[in-house]
């Protein structure tokens, strides 16, 4: 298993640099922003809201290591186009009680 300093730069590379970047050359995921692939990755590493799992924030830090490397597995295949991420982010909204429309957490 990676090492947990390692799973943390790996997760804030892809969630802060990588899948932003790759957003813009996808015009059909829904979000592009990094706060909304953090949602989506960690709500999926726990099956939930994230925030009902993880004590503290900043989530990376204080998130379960399994977990984390849950959510960077899920981003790797996000970004290798291996990942619905639509419906990964309609099950994260679900999660949340969001619907369709405005209020779906669409960032375009």
């Amino acid at each position: 298993m990676t090492d947990r300093p390692t799973l943390e730069a790996e997760w804030l590379h892809l969630t802060r640099t990588a899948l932003p970047e790759a957003a813009r050359g996808h015009s059909d995921w829904p979000v592009a922003l990094d706060h909304c692939f953090q949602r989506i990755l960690l709500d999926h590493a726990v099956g939930g809201r994230w925030y009902d799992h993880v004590a503290a924030r900043p989530a990376y830090r204080h998130i379960a290591e399994d977990a984390l490397a849950r959510a960077v597995a899920l981003g790797r295949s996000v970004a290798a186009g291996e990942a619905d991420l639509a419906a990964l982010n309609r099950q994260s909204l679900a999660w949340r009680g969001k619907g369709r429309g405005k209020a779906s957490g669409a960032t375009r």
